[in-house]
């Protein structure tokens, strides 16, 4: 039976497994370093296959198949952590397949899908070792949104000479059933706009005796619109988002300290940290004038998302040959951040966008919505799509 076939029996015979997986694991709705029965649940799967895993902290987990021929390891990436959040009970147009058994933990970014489709593919890859040569490394990652969990999974990498890697998100903005996986920016890379303006507390009576951060913040706000306007470079990318700004209880207290919060998006890295600069200088200079002080409280920078050119490539050609005809579009970038970003900066690969839009069946809230809901028709496409991907390379000489 051709390769292409084979696969697509499987993944149908699969299809309902995987569906099981994303409710179990949605239900669990594990934050962030947290994830223990999510771990103990793709343990015990990987354990009913007979194959090895590795433990990484916090809850990360490496379950690893060789065929036990030489070729190439490919490493097939899964995030798996929830949100903080309480999850409606209906999406956008009624009462949701599942719910979470957490009160205070939501898989609203779609994290659980992204487990189900990888143990699939697991599955399926599993199925056809036999007519496959080298390694391949199935990598959950626990924290995804709080960053907690990538580095360490990284570094247990390192034993390894991973040649390909493979990511992929499902994305309420995309068509239900389409795949995007082009070359280039996928996700914007975003770095932290935070700063403490320090003054001296005083009575509303007598001003002059304080150093009033209030008007300080007022004044960078205004200074930051401007230099944003004129400094960021034309026909790059970089937005900006201040929503918080916080001084004060009392109408007649002068406080000492005034916050600002805010982030940078970006696609250009340098770009990114040419506007973190810009914040910090502009901080310092207008803290001066008011005679107040600029402090930075932790801050991060992560890169974007982009893609491999050759990887991209390769997936475009072979899901086209897998997947209906259409299936397989141009997607423009997203906005939001991913740590996928850390993978592609030290391997070569792809990570992909499967749509899940269908309003009128409920699906097309924003993620990080309480009325998000992921479409269960896809994940059979994600699961060919991840398999496709790592066969070709573990079959050809590329």
């Amino acid at each position: 039976m051709p390769l292409n076939d084979q696969i697509l029996e499987l993944a149908n015979e699969y299809e309902n497994y995987i569906i099981d997986c994303r409710r179990k694991v949605h239900t669990f709705a594990e934050i962030g370093m947290y994830e223990f029965k999510t771990k103990a649940f793709i343990i015990d799967e990987a354990k009913k296959l007979g194959l090895t895993y590795e433990e990484v902290p916090t809850t990360s987990v490496i379950v690893k198949l060789d065929t036990g021929r030489p070729g190439k390891h490919i490493a097939l990436r899964a995030d798996m952590d929830a949100l903080l959040m309480t999850e409606s009970p209906t999406n956008l147009v009624g009462t949701r397949t599942c719910i979470s058994e957490q009160p205070k933990a939501f898989h609203g970014c779609g994290h659980d899908a992204h487990t189900a489709m990888l143990l699939g593919a697991m599955q399926v890859l599993y199925a056809l070792k036999d007519s496959l040569n080298g390694v391949i490394l199935f990598c959950f990652e626990e924290g995804e949104e709080p960053n907690s969990g990538v580095d360490a999974l990284l570094a247990a990498l390192d034993k390894y000479e991973i040649d390909r890697i493979w990511g992929i998100h499902v994305y309420a903005e995309l068509e239900e059933g389409k795949i995007s996986v082009e070359a280039g920016p996928r996700m914007a890379g975003y770095c932290t706009a935070r700063v403490d303006f320090i003054g001296k507390e005083g009575h509303a009576s007598r001003p002059d005796l304080a150093a009033n951060p209030l008007f300080c913040s007022a004044s960078f706000l205004n200074n930051l619109c401007v230099a944003f306007c004129n400094q960021i470079t034309a026909g790059e990318t970089v937005t900006m988002a201040i929503p918080m700004m916080h001084v004060g209880n009392e109408s007649n207290i002068i406080d000492n300290k005034a916050e600002i919060r805010g982030t940078f998006r970006f696609f250009n890295d340098e770009e990114g940290k040419k506007a973190q600069e810009m914040f910090h200088n502009i901080a310092v200079h207008t803290a001066a004038m008011h005679k107040c002080k600029a402090e930075f409280p932790l801050e991060t920078i992560n890169s974007a998302v982009i893609n491999d050119e050759e990887s991209a490539i390769v997936a475009e050609r072979v899901l086209q040959e897998v997947l209906p005809v259409g299936t397989v579009v141009d997607c423009d970038p997203w906005y939001g951040g991913e740590t996928f970003s850390k993978w592609l900066r030290k391997y070569k690969g792809v990570f992909a966008f499967l749509g899940i839009k269908n309003e009128e069946a409920g699906y097309g809230a924003n993620h990080h919505n309480e009325k998000f809901d992921f479409n269960e028709s896809v994940l059979k496409t994600g699961a060919i799509s991840t398999v496709r991907y790592a066969v070709e390379w573990l079959r050809n000489d590329l």
